[in-house]
């Protein structure tokens, strides 16, 4: 017999039952799991977007199962919302009892209150019994699905990245150099683009830009 799930947003309170079933469901590895008091600070975040909403499912008050759901804005699309399910988690002991199809129905429901022209999600290539239970429910295969760790590609970006360097800029062409002619660099700034400057033959001359004045000019 198929018990009655309820399904209502996740309060403060939930979260450590959420965290258990990330753990026993492979979302999270084990020494990943977020203590609950950073989980209620990243929470409160979510409340902070339009649409971003953590769900818990219950059976006779008792937990059961989570999923979170981000409706999206688009530009494209005539501007229809697009809905996004993440870190779907079924208890194992509840698992197989319609737990899962209850809280993708009522994502669905959710979308098509919100106008969204389509609901989204994403599921591991190795888990075969799963992606069967989502093409039951109606999704169907589109595409491909792409993941970076941005944290390590991030890093491996910064080790290779160039190094900056710096060096005195040099005169433009046909501007001889102040050092290169033996005269001294002024202390002047160039009007035109605030480089530095040297005097040759009573003319303010501009290293950078080369743009040049007389001496006696104010």
């Amino acid at each position: 017999m198929i018990p009655a799930v309820t399904i209502r947003p996740a309060g403060v309170d939930d979260l450590p039952a959420v965290l258990a079933a990330y753990l026993a469901a492979g979302i999270d590895d084990p020494g990943e799991t977020l203590h609950p008091a950073g989980a209620g600070q990243i929470l409160a975040r979510f409340r902070r977007y339009p649409d971003y909403h953590l769900y818990v499912a219950e059976c006779d008050g008792a937990f059961t199962g989570t999923y979170a759901l981000l409706i999206m804005d688009n530009l494209g699309h005539g501007g229809a919302p697009s809905g996004v399910v993440e870190d779907v988690a079924v208890l194992p002991a509840y698992q197989g009892r319609g737990i899962g199809r209850a809280m993708m129905q009522h994502a669905m429901a959710c979308c098509a209150e919100r106008g969204c022209y389509k609901l989204m999600l994403s599921s591991n290539a190795k888990r075969q019994e799963t992606h069967g239970f989502y093409e039951h429910l109606g999704f169907v295969r589109h595409g491909y699905s792409y993941s970076v760790p941005v944290a390590a590609h991030a890093a491996g970006a910064e080790m290779t990245a160039p190094r900056a360097t710096t060096r005195t800029p040099s005169a433009p062409t046909g501007v001889p150099a102040a050092s290169a002619v033996g005269l001294p660099v002024g202390g002047e700034q160039c009007d035109v683009c605030g480089g530095p400057t040297y005097e040759l033959h009573c003319k303010i001359i501009c290293r950078v830009c080369g743009f040049t004045r007389d001496c006696s000019d104010p």
